[in-house]
């Protein structure tokens, strides 16, 4: 075997790779095989010189691709999850050359002739839903990508499709670098209310990043945001949010990449038929418009700024009586916000912390997919998979069947990227024998100390629910077809299964179950219980208007045509807005990943709030039954969700 060969054939315990056999420079040898079979397979299906069918077109196209689909997938992975030198620089290098692949493919006249006479022949063929959902996904994607353009078009739009991808790798290159390279070193004497749970994490935290003693503050969202709620010097914590919110704008500058990335969509958009660039992707969504989309939010942004108003007062009120006469900054408002918590509904996070477990959570979130789909989850402890910290599970159906298997990457690390998210090293799909799928999440959680367990905050265990929610998106998966498997849906929908997933964290009879101190082993207090249930909407202002003021500006930029200076335009959209001065919306521009890290929710940040809508209907008729776990609701949620993929 030679050493390409370990990327393609994945020999190892059920099929999955052998990722101690993946070298680094192993890459991009497997990439030029990779593609240049992928050539040869669409060739055979341009060329075919038979009638076009399903069966000698579409199926062959959709089994196209599998080597190059598989050292992708092990390699965007370690991209995001365990880079290195390395790595960032065949990133930077792969990016262009698989845009340039893809894009040869959709100029290919003699594969889009075939693709376009089963489309126009549709109504007479007699496919099933999947099919035809299949055949559309085809036909309009290769619409998309500049099939009806003209020569000079194609040759114009591969260009822009090839300089965005280098663009946005870089992108997010320099988010990690800024992230990964700031730390703020501190020693007992600055810990002040800074709780033993976040000690722990903090003092882990310098050792990872190389210092032998004390603690250090890092830009991972585990830990910088409890401390921003906890300590009580205001410098540092004013220190540690500037240096937070400036990720993308020091030595590591994405604000002349987002420039042009903003300059290149809109040429995009236009060169494809389009007003501007959300017209384009809209027009593939759920909302189809950016007035549908604006229509969503300017209402809730409307209530969400004067809540924050409401609670930006209060927390002025307690700042003065705590001898703080000062207006509220950025930076004061998780810690006063976490004062008054504590003073409304008399508990803190650093007394929940202490019963929310890592391990306890996973395990109710795989009891949580035991009650409803009938899963179960078997540790695989002899598996390696590609960094010591991954966890990986078989997972069993109702039946004793195999379902999948997935991996769990909890902890944070300078290699990793901030964020979380749900991948695929393989989808499930029934063709030629079918796949099970492989599936894994990504967290950046703060480590415990060497003898104590993983701590999450509230927020923490949402994001675990969360995006193990998009994990068996992709686990219950059957469909027949890869393109529309598992979370190959619309973008606005996708959020759905993760968000609805997100409920069952706060069911009590879950908390009673697996909310115990890792001291102790003592289940939440129902006191205790019933104070976080209460608690649920408190801050909700803030929230709302840090969420929907990144939702405003990512339509605004997109819908906006030529932009001169990225930066003055969000102020100015902000100020439009009005947006409060002691609130900074989520992701600034210069580090706002989910749109210029790639195109994925590129005028689409508004997905979470859609599907929320969404979520919120669907969890409420669960409720309504009496019991959350009800087997007929959860075969409807199993059948019509988290099974149907994008069929």
């Amino acid at each position: 075997m030679t050493p390409a060969n370990s990327f393609f054939d994945w020999n190892g315990l059920r099929g999955l790779p052998d990722f101690s056999a993946l070298a680094d420079d192993g890459f991009k040898p497997a990439f030029d095989l990779a593609m240049a079979e992928h050539n040869r397979e669409i060739a055979a299906i341009a060329e075919n010189r038979d009638m076009p069918d399903f069966t000698n077109t579409i199926d062959a196209l959709e089994l196209a691709g599998l080597s190059l689909s598989r050292v992708s997938a092990l390699f965007w992975n370690r991209a995001g999850a365990h880079t290195n030198d390395t790595i960032r620089g065949l990133e930077r290098e792969m990016a262009p050359l698989l845009s340039r692949h893809y894009s040869a493919i959709a100029r290919n006249k003699a594969l889009f002739a075939r693709i376009d006479a089963l489309w126009q022949a549709r109504e007479s063929s007699g496919l099933d839903l999947e099919r035809m959902r299949v055949l559309e996904r085809h036909w309009k994607g290769f619409v998309r990508s500049g099939a009806l353009l003209d020569d000079a078009g194609q040759e114009q739009l591969a260009a822009i499709n090839e300089r965005l991808a280098t663009l946005g790798a870089q992108f997010g290159q320099n988010i990690l670098a800024d992230e990964s390279g700031w730390s703020l070193a501190l020693d007992e004497s600055d810990l002040a209310g800074i709780p033993d749970f976040l000690k722990s994490a903090m003092a882990s935290a310098a050792r990872e990043h190389g210092v032998s003693s004390g603690f250090a503050v890092t830009l991972s969202r585990s830990i910088i945001e409890p401390f921003l709620a906890f300590s009580e010097r205001r410098d540092l914590r004013e220190t540690a949010f500037k240096a937070w919110i400036a990720r993308g704008e020091g030595k590591n500058d994405n604000r002349p990449l987002v420039s042009e990335i903003l300059h290149l969509r809109n040429g995009k958009a236009r060169l494809l038929g389009y007003e501007n660039f959300a017209a384009y992707k809209l027009d593939d969504s759920m909302a189809k418009t950016p007035d549908a989309v604006n229509a969503l939010l300017a209402p809730v942004w409307e209530k969400a700024v004067e809540r924050a108003g409401e609670e930006e007062a209060a927390l002025e009120g307690l700042a003065r009586e705590a001898g703080d006469n000062h207006s509220i900054k950025p930076w004061d408002w998780r810690y006063y916000s976490e004062k008054m918590r504590s003073s409304k509904f008399d508990f803190s996070e650093s007394e929940l912390k202490p019963y929310l477990q890592l391990d306890q959570i996973i395990a109710a979130a795989f009891d949580v997919a035991g009650r409803l789909f009938g899963l179960s989850f078997k540790p695989l402890n002899d598996i390696k998979a590609y960094h010591p910290d991954v966890r990986v599970f078989e997972v069993f159906n109702r039946e004793g069947g195999l379902q999948g298997i997935f991996m769990g990457d909890y902890f944070a690390r300078p290699s990793k990227r901030s964020g979380a998210w749900m991948s695929a090293f393989q989808g499930q799909h029934k063709l030629q024998g079918g796949r099970i799928p492989f599936i894994y999440n990504v967290m950046n959680f703060a480590r415990g100390a060497e003898d104590e367990p993983a701590l999450l905050s509230l927020d923490d265990a949402r994001t675990l629910f969360h995006e193990f929610g998009h994990a068996l998106h992709g686990l219950l998966s059957d469909v027949t077809y890869p393109s529309v498997s598992g979370t190959s849906v619309s973008r606005d929908f996708v959020e759905l299964p993760s968000q609805l997933y997100e409920h069952w964290l706060t069911v009590p009879e879950v908390l009673k179950k697996y909310a115990r101190h890792f001291k102790t082993g003592e289940a939440m207090p129902q006191a205790l219980l019933d104070k976080v249930l209460a608690a649920s909407t408190f801050n909700s202002g803030f929230q709302t208007v840090e969420f929907t003021a990144s939702a405003l500006v990512d339509m605004a930029f997109h819908t906006a045509g030529e932009i001169s200076d990225p930066m003055e335009f969000e102020r100015n959209k902000l100020a439009e807005l009005h947006m409060p001065d002691a609130i900074v919306m989520r992701h600034r521009t210069p580090h706002f990943a989910h749109v210029f890290s790639g195109d994925g929710y590129s005028a689409g940040y508004y997905s979470y709030m859609w599907s929320e809508v969404l979520d919120a209907d669907a969890f409420t008729a669960i409720e309504e039954t009496g019991d959350v776990f009800d087997p007929g609701t959860a075969k409807g949620l199993r059948d019509n969700i988290y099974a149907a993929g994008g069929s």
